[in-house]
């Protein structure tokens, strides 16, 4: 995974054409990018980031902010109910419990989990979870 002005780029790699294509996730926009080295590949991630902005302060708009933090959760009512009878059982807020339970879901599926403060974006956030899929994460400037 790369990060650039807290986007973040999923590449993929196509064998058969011999090039890396890229998405930028956690955004409703589609923004996309590719190169047939990693340094193309990171030049064209940053560049299609940047085009993405300027594309977006050309049209008036604010550009898609990745990651809120926030989801809305559907569930049926005797699961609500069950979830909130163990928390309450338990001490514990729904949020936290529903959050530590998709931690646990993440990492049975081998998706390391880390918390911690990434960067100055986030700065203003106690913990932040980061993920791991088993790609290099690159914060690139």
């Amino acid at each position: 995974m790369m990060e650039y002005k807290g986007y973040c780029g999923v590449p993929t790699y196509d064998d058969t054409a011999k090039v890396f294509h890229g998405r930028v996730v956690g955004i409703r926009d589609v923004v996309t990018f590719e190169g047939r080295t990693v340094d193309e590949l990171r030049k064209a991630f940053v560049d299609s980031v940047e085009d993405y902005l300027e594309f977006c302060r050309e049209l008036k708009r604010e550009p898609n902010k990745p990651y809120s933090g926030k989801f809305v959760l559907r569930m049926s009512k005797r699961l609500h109910r069950e979830l909130d009878i163990a928390c309450s059982a338990t001490g514990s807020s729904m949020n936290k419990f529903v959050v530590e339970s998709l931690e646990k879901a993440l990492e049975n599926v081998g998706v390391r989990v880390h918390r911690a403060v990434v960067d100055e974006e986030c700065k203003d956030s106690k913990d932040v979870d980061e993920f791991d899929l088993g790609l290099t994460r690159q914060k690139i400037s």
